[in-house]
């Protein structure tokens, strides 16, 4: 059965960019022969696998805001408004500009993001104090003009799965105190899905378009590059004083709202297949694992005791469906092909019962992680199943964090070039760095990387301890400052 296994193993992870693109085709996680460049098609296990990690989203964000949906046409008469904002992706729009065969008088944007499509109706919506805070969210499609090599989950010209929070307030304090309340939610949410992170504020130079500040959250993907998973932006007043957005404070006076905003995109679910998969196919969290055990009956021949093996099976399926998403395969496949099939769909655990077991009260577990397998007694198939699902959580959470810190290269007061340049071919450099854009320039000149920006705590903004030292560029005051290749 080894070798049956070895014989359908993919393209070995070192090849990440190969290996990413088979696991999404025999994972049947999405289709990319969609005729439109940077569309792609979810396929119905993808789209469970989505489903189930954004419910996790959802729950966290639950608890203080509101689900929405905005239109995805917004009016050029109010996406051209925020001067900033529309530098920033005018190059990235897609635009209507027709309604059948006739001009329309106003063209239309497909929304690259949703600012100049909310804050007209949160001034709207926001006449007191009373009616703040104001904290909303949405799970909708994005557009944006890709002209780079596009990716599925990664790089898209339709981004299918943008979660995207809206959230105004009486002063900078209270939104920046939102803005650290996103930051907690969003570690927990990687938390949960065993993905390591680094958290940064970017460089004012390459901050969110209108943004006071950008705060980053970004994964190290198996080749060393980074994807950034999510981003938190401080607004201050700058869209409410361009959408007029007031409240009434409580001695009758007028002042403009203070906003963040902060997204997600299906990145996340590209990050959980990077991170944890391996040369077998997905390895899932169990809590998104849209299957998280598969039992399968070893049947060596047409007998009696394969008929106890089945009714065994269907007992253990029964026992265990009320406390997880759990499959019988009764299809006529050889053992060995079902191992295959779900191994690459990343089921946490197997549970093999045949004749022997059957004999003996008892089934053998696979974990899907480490691919030990172990006795269990059947009278206590669903607490060692839990057991099993549990530890294989903390395990590949500790595995993951291990090799993420393997790709952080703390060269702060190294200045060797050569180091530096060996170092950012293999994951992120921690270097200090002003903050002039010039000098963020000459790092993508000199080393191949983008500057991600300087270090900030897991939790607060404030948690680090100060750390200065020479900018590797120019030897003037820096701070500690990640810098890598970038997706």
């Amino acid at each position: 059965m080894g070798g049956e296994r070895e014989a359908k193993t993919i393209i070995p992870k070192e090849n990440f960019s190969e290996w990413y693109n088979e696991i999404l085709r025999r994972a049947e996680i999405m289709d990319v022969r969609y005729p439109v460049k940077g569309l792609y098609v979810w396929f119905p296990f993808g789209f469970k696998l989505r489903n189930l990690i954004y419910s996790i989203l959802k729950s966290l964000l639950d608890v203080e805001h509101d689900e929405v949906l905005f239109p995805t046409l917004i009016p050029k008469t109010e996406f051209i408004k925020e001067e900033k904002h529309i530098k920033g992706f005018e190059d990235e729009v897609f635009w209507v500009t027709r309604g059948g065969v006739d001009e329309l008088d106003v063209p239309l944007a497909l929304r690259p993001t949703s600012e100049t499509a909310i804050y007209p109706m949160f001034k709207v919506w926001i006449r007191s104090h009373a009616d703040l805070p104001l904290r909303i969210y949405q799970i909708a499609n994005v557009f944006r003009y890709e002209t780079k090599h596009t990716r599925p989950l990664v790089r898209l010209r339709e981004v299918t799965s943008f979660k995207e929070a809206h959230t105004a307030h009486r002063n900078w304090a209270e939104a920046e105190a939102q803005v650290k309340r996103a930051v907690s939610i969003y570690r927990r949410f990687y938390d949960r899905l065993a993905v390591p992170y680094i958290i940064t504020r970017r460089p004012d130079w390459d901050k969110f378009p209108g943004a006071a500040y950008t705060i980053a959250f970004d994964t190290i993907m198996p080749d060393g590059r980074t994807l950034q998973i999510a981003t938190i932006h401080h607004l201050g007043t700058n869209f409410a004083r361009t959408f007029d957005i007031k409240y009434e404070d409580v001695g009758g006076e007028q002042k403009y709202v203070h906003q963040t905003c902060y997204g997600i995109s299906e990145r996340c679910v590209a990050a959980v297949i990077a991170t944890h998969g391996d040369s077998h196919g997905l390895v899932l969290p169990p809590e998104v694992a849209p299957m998280q055990i598969v039992i399968v009956p070893i049947i060596f021949a047409k007998e009696k005791r394969s008929r106890a093996v089945l009714e065994v099976c269907r007992s253990v399926r029964a026992a265990l469906k009320s406390s997880f998403r759990v499959i019988l395969d009764e299809s006529e496949e050889r053992p060995g092909a079902k191992f295959y099939k779900w191994e690459m769909r990343g089921v946490p655990l197997r549970i093999e019962i045949g004749p022997r077991d059957v004999s003996r009260d008892e089934c053998t577990f696979v974990r899907r992680d480490t691919f030990e397998r172990f006795t269990v007694p059947l009278s206590n198939v669903v607490g060692e199943a839990e057991k099993a699902l549990r530890d294989l959580h903390e395990s590949i959470w500790r595995r993951s964090k291990e090799h993420f810190s393997s790709k952080i290269f703390d060269l702060c007061g190294d200045e060797q070039e050569d180091r530096i340049k060996e170092c950012v071919k293999k994951g992120v450099v921690v270097v200090f760095m002003c903050r002039s854009e010039e000098c963020g320039a000459e790092v993508k000149e000199r080393f191949d990387a983008d500057v991600l920006g300087e270090e900030v705590g897991t939790c607060l903004l404030d948690d680090v301890e100060e750390q200065t030292g020479r900018c590797i560029i120019c030897g003037a005051e820096g701070r500690r400052t990640y810098i890598a290749r970038t997706y």
